[in-house]
């Protein structure tokens, strides 16, 4: 193709490729991005030489905060939202798909959060919380699971091959913000309980397929996990701060507690095929 077509950027040769390979989603969409994955790494093996990468302009840039400050409103920062749970409840639980609801999404990550938008690659789902009168509290955003991390691995039972086959059924709470503005006692955990109760249905829905389990990465020093615990997650370990591609045995990134929340009870046998002991519903053992 590369030969045929040499006037193909990536996007078209993944998208061409997910057609012959029939490689799609269980809603039928074509999987290009994870294609771009292994266009990439063979690339980078020297197997294939990829068409040189599109230029960006700013206001597409992924972690550029100052084209995300220019995509949002140039606003002031809102007034402080002080108040008593009950006062915002029910919150209004928006999926951030739309054109304007990413670009707000996208701009309140970039600019608030300590890990800015960062990249989503392969299945995701964004989350914007609203007051019962419309306004901003939070965002949440998940998306891929970890390749591999030993303490989840070993928690469900995974053997590789049962890790490869079932990860897609795990999804990552990559980001979690409460809006700086917003001062309001046990928000955070009550919105990981209210989302924790449709993530697996909102998956169905947009990927064909539901969750079982959820997981996150709470960076020690930075933060006690303690809206995660308040809202029934685990703590099963944590990670040694090699990263995943890493050649050294000493730690160069920050030491993370890992934290899991199984959506079933069953949720061992569903993702490794077998019970495995100690099998704990979501809330205890």
């Amino acid at each position: 193709m590369l030969d045929e077509h040499p006037d193909w950027n990536r996007t078209k040769l993944s998208e061409e490729l997910c057609k012959l390979w029939d490689w799609k989603s269980d809603v039928g969409q074509l999987k290009d991005i994870s294609c771009r994955d292994v266009l990439r790494a063979l690339d980078a093996d020297g197997q294939i030489t990829l068409p040189p990468k599109k230029k960006r302009g700013t206001l597409k840039g992924r972690n550029n905060r100052e084209g995300i400050q220019l995509c949002f409103f140039n606003a002031a920062q809102p007034a402080p939202i002080e108040a008593r749970l009950k006062a915002v409840a029910p919150v209004i639980v928006e999926i951030a798909d739309a054109r304007e609801k990413i670009g707000e999404f996208k701009s309140f990550i970039g600019q608030y959060h300590y890990l800015g938008y960062g990249q989503s690659v392969g299945e995701c789902m964004r989350y914007m919380v609203r007051s019962r009168d419309g306004d901003p509290l939070a965002c949440l955003m998940f998306g891929s699971s970890a390749w591999r991390c030993a303490p989840r691995d070993k928690y469900i039972g995974w053997a590789d091959e049962e890790r490869r086959a079932n990860l897609h059924l795990t999804t990552n709470n990559t980001r979690f913000l409460i809006l700086p503005w917003v001062r309001i006692p046990y928000l955070a955990s009550h919105l990981l309980s209210v989302i924790s109760r449709r993530v697996s249905q909102d998956w169905q829905m947009k990927y064909g397929h539901p969750l079982h389990l959820l997981e996150t990465f709470v960076e020690r020093g930075r933060f006690a996990g303690t809206c995660y615990k308040a809202a029934n997650w685990m703590r099963i370990g944590e990670t040694t701060g090699r990263g995943r591609d890493s050649v050294s045995a000493r730690a160069v990134l920050p030491i993370k507690d890992v934290y899991v929340y199984p959506l079933a009870m069953d949720y061992r046998e569903k993702l490794a095929g077998h019970t495995v002991p100690g099998q704990w519903k979501a809330g205890g053992k």
